[in-house]
């Protein structure tokens, strides 16, 4: 008996480097790829004709740079995203090289798992420099980045990990054609869930089976709008909340995150277990 549990420790001590290794290969790959370099330099092109506009508005340059930025960050990331996040198993299965790589020690999860890491770094390190640009445009206009802003950012990232968790789990079962048409579908659902809702539960669909199945459907989907609200408002309150003025607190973005982790990890077990199932042979 101690025998086998000491044999389980060292199978768990050793699951954690196995992870770390395929994640830091995914990046690497991630890195290499020349796409992620042209939408990367589409949002820095975004982020300089935004100055070119702001100098054409009246006195409103830093609201124009900051709100196209802000656009442009959020827009190469789902891009980028949904690019990779449907691509991440489907190359590994086109290159054959997941037939060599499964039957060693590491086990599908942790392979599913790493490469999932892999894409969030790469989506972190995107994030941090396309926000630093963002930031250094703002101060040569003469304003101030500020946490506002951050705030904006970190909901962007974790909007951005929660669609690749879900771009992951098509992509365990599905090709990535179908993977990329199922998550963006279900990103513009999420993204458009308070209208969603209010149009199942209006006067003319309110209490009818249709409004009833689109109601559960707004219930299910990934709430893409809650991780990006800069300029709208949110549900039970008042004002458009704004990164200009009054924009959501600490304790929302956490709480928001929260709820985005805990749906990515949720797709990612869904994942898991489809992969472990499917066919490589």
């Amino acid at each position: 008996m101690s025998g086998r549990s000491d044999e389980a420790g060292r199978v768990r001590s050793a699951m954690g480097p196995r992870v770390w290794a395929v994640a830091l290969n995914t990046f690497r790959e991630a890195v290499r790829n020349r796409v992620l370099y042209v939408l990367a330099l589409f949002a820095v092109g975004l982020m300089a004709f935004s100055v070119v506009l702001g100098e054409l508005s009246m006195h409103e340059e830093i609201r124009v740079i900051k709100d196209l930025g802000l656009f442009g960050i959020s827009f190469v990331g789902v891009v980028i995203a949904l690019f990779l996040g449907v691509n991440l198993l489907s190359k590994e299965l086109d290159r054959k090289t997941v037939y060599f790589v499964i039957p060693k020690p590491l086990r599908r999860f942790e392979f599913l798992l790493g490469k999932y890491l892999g894409q969030v770094l790469t989506l972190t390190v995107l994030v941090t420099l396309m926000a630093a640009i963002l930031a250094i445009f703002v101060l040569v206009q003469g304003g101030s980045h500020g946490v506002v802003m951050v705030r904006a950012e970190v909901l962007v990232l974790v909007e951005l990990c929660l669609l690749t968790a879900v771009a992951m789990l098509f992509s365990s079962f599905s090709s990535p054609y179908l993977s990329a048409m199922f998550t963006g579908a279900l990103w513009v659902i999420g993204r458009n869930r308070a209208e969603l809702l209010a149009f199942a539960t209006g006067k003319k669909l309110g209490g009818t089976p249709l409004g009833t199945v689109l109601e559960a459907c707004a219930d299910v989907v990934p709430d893409f709008h809650a991780l990006y609200v800069s300029g709208s408002q949110l549900p039970g309150g008042d004002t458009v909340v704004s990164v200009h003025e009054s924009f959501v607190s600490w304790g929302y973005v956490a709480e928001a995150s929260l709820y985005g982790l805990l749906y990515a990890a949720a797709c990612l077990v869904g994942a898991m277990v489809l992969f472990a199932r499917r066919d490589l042979v």
